[in-house]
């Protein structure tokens, strides 16, 4: 259960010199036989269809094979923007959390850690729940952990910078998350499956699916920056591979797009 603290509590080692949150929580072959000739030209023609259309679409996709020896694809990634990225034919269609209206003014204070989320959702998510919750006046932490299996649990974090400690709110709460963007492509204790942005999410949004190395645990994870606010969601269950992708990043995206909607005021 500690593994998301890995992608939010570090921004503060990326020397980036973001402000660090006042009371921080504990928280990687042999050549086959060449063709016939009567085969050669044919697979030449077609290997020059497929470069034109990879150079049409912005490239292709590569096997790499991670630092444990297995073959995976290798993450979809794309360079953040000071805007909300442009959508994705690879990210499932999903109702929209809003964009911040133009000139809303900075969030000033943080909701209950446990009160953005509704009770129905988290019945749904995480049955017969835990509920823990820690807080202070920038960060809280609100964690629903599963009464019948240790890997199941739902995180929800969010950092407000805010407008009373800083000149800057809305620029500080986006170079967090950009850091916390940076550091989600080189995280050592987990095998990153899909890491890509999220369109249509609060003003920037990116999703990230990973296995947790030594531990039979996969962990669906949503950043998002709402005006000066950084929440991220985890949902992690038991499970290896890229069998529960859909669900874990489906589950994290439903509730990240709650937490926005009940930080709208």
């Amino acid at each position: 259960m500690g593994r998301s603290g890995a992608g939010t509590g570090a921004a503060s080692r990326d020397g980036t010199g973001l402000p660090r949150p006042p009371e921080p929580f504990e928280r990687v072959y042999s050549a086959p036989d060449p063709p016939a000739a009567a085969r050669r030209f044919r697979l030449l023609a077609l290997s020059a269809v497929v470069v034109v259309l990879g150079a049409a679409t912005g490239g292709g996709a590569l096997l790499l094979r991670s630092k444990d020896g297995t073959s995976a694809s290798p993450p979809r990634t794309a360079v953040p923007s000071e805007s909300a990225p442009a959508p994705s034919e690879s990210a499932p269609a999903t109702e929209s959390a809003a964009p911040s209206p133009a000139g809303a003014a900075p969030i000033a204070a943080l909701p209950e850690p446990c009160g953005m989320v509704t009770a129905e959702t988290v019945r749904r998510t995480i049955p017969d729940a835990r509920q823990e919750e820690r807080a202070n006046s920038t960060l809280t932490t609100c964690t629903y952990s599963s009464s019948g299996s240790a890997f199941r649990w739902l995180r929800v974090e969010t950092y407000l910078y805010a407008p009373a400690n800083t000149a800057t709110p809305v620029e500080d709460a986006r170079r967090f998350y950009d850091a916390q963007w940076r550091q989600a492509h080189d995280a050592p204790l987990v095998r990153t499956v899909t890491l890509e942005p999220q369109p249509g999410l609060g003003d920037q949004a990116y999703r990230w699916f990973t296995n947790e190395k030594g531990q039979p645990t996969v962990v669906g994870q949503v950043t998002a920056r709402t005006r000066n606010v950084v929440i991220t969601v985890s949902y992690s269950e038991r499970g290896e591979g890229t069998g529960r992708e859909r669900e874990c990043l489906a589950a994290a995206t439903s509730v990240a797009r709650e937490v926005l909607t009940s930080l709208q005021f």
